[in-house]
C-alpha cells in the first residue's frame, strides 16, 4: 500500500498538472464500485467544479474544490489509492485502461482517472470541505506531541507506528527504516522506550521519510507516481525486504518476524 512519501509524490505531481483545471464531466464505473460515498453524491460534487489545490492528508489525496464559480462554495474529493490505485492524467484519446472506476474530463481537453485492480481503494467527497486524517501529521511534530502518543502504551513499538489514529500516513516500509536508524527492535515495547530514545526515533523518521519524498517513493509493487514513473527509494532500503541479507552496518544478517500480521525486519544486532 502507497504510504506517505508515495502519496505526497502523486499529490504534488498531480498539483502541478491540474490545479486550476475545471472538471466538465463525471464518469463512475457501475458495478462493485470502490466507494465510500454514494456515487450521485460524488458525481455532484466533482461536475463542474474547479481544481483549486491537491494535497496529501495522512494517506489520502485531497483535491480541493471550488463550486458554482465561488470561492466561498468548497468542497472536497477524497481519493485513498488502497493496495494498487493510481490516479492518471491523460489526453483524452489514450485508450482506457483495465479496472478504471472513475473518469473525470477537464476543461484542459485532457482526463483524470482512477484505476484499480484490486479494488480496495476508496473514493469520497467532503461537500463541507472539512474532511481530516485521523492521527498527527508526522512531518510536522515535534517530541513534546510525539512522546504523548506512546506514553504507557504496551504494544510494540513497530504496532504503535502504524497506527493511523496515532500517526497519519507511516506505514510498513517507513516504520522499519526509521527503528533500524533508531537502533530500535520493532517488537520492543513503546512503553519501555526512553525520552532520548523517542527523540532519536522521531529525527529518523522524518529523515526517512524526507529522504523518500526526494527520491520520489518506494516502488516495490504496483505503485507509480502520477507520472507513470517509478520511485528510487527502494534503493536505499536498509533492513527493508533484506531478509538474510548481511546488515549494511554489522554485517549481520537481517531478520523478518510477523507482528500483527505484519512483515518487520531488523537487524538483531544493531537494534535493542
Amino acid at each position: 500500500m502507497p504510504e506517505l512519501p508515495e502519496v505526497e509524490t502523486i499529490a504534488r505531481g498531480l498539483a502541478k498538472r491540474v490545479t486550476g483545471d475545471r472538471i466538465e464531466s463525471v464518469w463512475l464505473g457501475q458495478k462493485k464500485e470502490p466507494l465510500k460515498s454514494p456515487a450521485t453524491e460524488i458525481a455532484a460534487t466533482l461536475d463542474h467544479a474547479r481544481i483549486a489545490a491537491i494535497r496529501r492528508m495522512g494517506k489520502h489525496i485531497v483535491f480541493d474544490l471550488e463550486r458554482n464559480g465561488s470561492k466561498r462554495n468548497k468542497a472536497q474529493w477524497i481519493v485513498h489509492l488502497g493496495m494498487t490505485g493510481h490516479l492518471q492524467v491523460c489526453e483524452s484519446e489514450a485508450e482506457v485502461a483495465k479496472h478504471t472506476h472513475a473518469i473525470l474530463k477537464l476543461k484542459s481537453g485532457r482526463e483524470l482517472r482512477f484505476v484499480d485492480p484490486r479494488r480496495f481503494g476508496r473514493l469520497s467527497v467532503a461537500r463541507a470541505a472539512d474532511f481530516d486524517a485521523t492521527g498527527i501529521e508526522p512531518l510536522e511534530a515535534d517530541l513534546e506531541r510525539f512522546l504523548p502518543l506512546f506514553r504507557g502504551r504496551k504494544t510494540p513499538i513497530k504496532s504503535a507506528l502504524l497506527n493511523q489514529n496515532l500517526l497519519r500516513g507511516v506505514g510498513n516500509i517507513y516504520a522499519d527504516e526509521s527503528l533500524f536508524r533508531s537502533h530500535l527492535r520493532p517488537r520492543r515495547r513503546a512503553s519501555t522506550i526512553t525520552r532520548d530514545q523517542f527523540g532519536k526515533l522521531l529525527t529518523a523518521l522524518q529523515e526517512v521519510l524526507k529522504e523518500a519524498i526526494a527520491l520520489g517513493g518506494s516502488s516495490i509493487s504496483d505503485y507509480v507516481n502520477s507520472d507513470g514513473e517509478e520511485g528510487f527509494f527502494q534503493l536505499q532500503h536498509r533492513v527493508y525486504g533484506r531478509e538474510s541479507k548481511p546488515c549494511l552496518v554489522c554485517k549481520t544478517p537481517i531478520k523478518r518476524i510477523v507482528i500483527a500480521g505484519r512483515s518487520s525486519h531488523y537487524c538483531p544486532k544493531c537494534q535493542k
